[in-house]
């Protein structure tokens, strides 16, 4: 997938283009069906696919007081795009002269001059240029007069949900440590990645040694709290089963920022600093409480351990 930072990286000889707007934040299933769409639309007229999107929540711009974390990092979410076989991103620097563009600016300096756009799929609630005044509708007009159509995607519910999915949706699951919910929501496993950096060695101390991952993580990190996971070296691609732990260590309290550790099951001597890890969340097993005593905290994590062990499939 070739991504362009600006609508001025777009050769002129592109071709004509099939383009899906939106923020893509989490790529979960409903941006997923959005794209499946335009995949297809662009087979049967012989375009090229391109996301466009932003760099960052639109709302960090207009209104930083109320602007929700990303579900996943920029570069993240450009990898998940990537995975769809699309030809192209547009990555859009969203800053005020970007905000402060009327709609019908939008549409041709972007989707007509520099994409060629032949059909524009969208969501019910899209909107775009300055003030949000441009609507599916508005669009469809400037479409009549610029020589493309639009297509607005139905929004999606998961099996046996009334609830439609959105980016809002998976954060409420992550807060809650539903990663089973939020995976089901987002159509992939909750993961982060990281670098793995030198802790306070405690895990090590206590018999269950831990890697722990930089403060920099590719994505929103689930809720305080114990987990049943895998850990993946990314620079060897071997995949290990762990019990993995999310916050600030409350037994000891002196534990600044929140962790993301992850003891793998059945290995020792796991030389892992230095490389970068992708975790991956299966189950949520507990919350995460202050204990009283050294002695109580080895048996909950032995217990920990074994129910990891029994949510991995890995019981002898």
């Amino acid at each position: 997938m070739i991504i362009f930072r600006d609508p001025s990286e777009v050769p002129a000889d592109f071709g004509r283009t099939v383009v899906a707007i939106g923020k893509f934040d989490g790529v979960h299933i409903g941006h997923r069906a959005v794209i499946e769409r335009m995949r297809q639309e662009a087979a049967l007229v012989g375009a090229r696919t391109v996301a466009v999107t932003f760099d960052r929540n639109p709302l960090e711009v207009l209104r930083p007081e109320v602007c929700p974390e990303n579900v996943v990092a920029i570069e993240r979410k450009l990898e998940l795009l990537g995975e769809l076989d699309l030809d192209a991103t547009l990555l859009l620097t969203f800053d005020r002269p970007l905000a402060s563009l009327e709609a019908e600016q939008f549409v041709r300096r972007i989707l007509v001059d520099a994409l060629r756009v032949r059909t524009v799929l969208v969501g019910r609630d899209f909107r775009f240029g300055k003030g949000g005044a441009g609507t599916p509708e508005l669009l469809r007009e400037l479409g009549s007069v610029h020589d493309f159509t639009v297509e607005v995607v139905d929004d999606v519910y998961p099996e046996g949900s009334e609830r439609r999915v959105s980016s809002t949706w998976v954060r409420e699951l992550l807060a809650a440590g539903d990663v089973a919910g939020a995976a089901r929501v987002l159509g992939r496993p909750v993961t982060v990645s990281g670098e793995v950096v030198h802790g306070l060695k405690r895990g090590r101390e206590l018999g269950f040694p831990t890697a722990n991952l930089s403060e920099l993580v590719d994505a929103l990190v689930p809720a305080d709290g114990v987990y049943a996971g895998w850990l993946r070296d990314d620079v060897t691609g071997i995949r290990h089963p762990a019990a993995i732990s999310v916050g600030t260590n409350p037994t000891f309290d002196d534990v600044e920022r929140r962790q993301v550790e992850a003891h793998v099951l059945d290995e020792t001597g796991l030389d892992l600093y230095g490389h970068r890890v992708t975790v991956e969340f299966t189950d949520h097993l507990r919350g995460m409480v202050a204990f009283e005593g050294m002695d109580t905290l080895i048996a909950q994590i032995a217990a920990d351990v074994a129910q990891a062990r029994g949510r991995l499939g890995l019981e002898d």
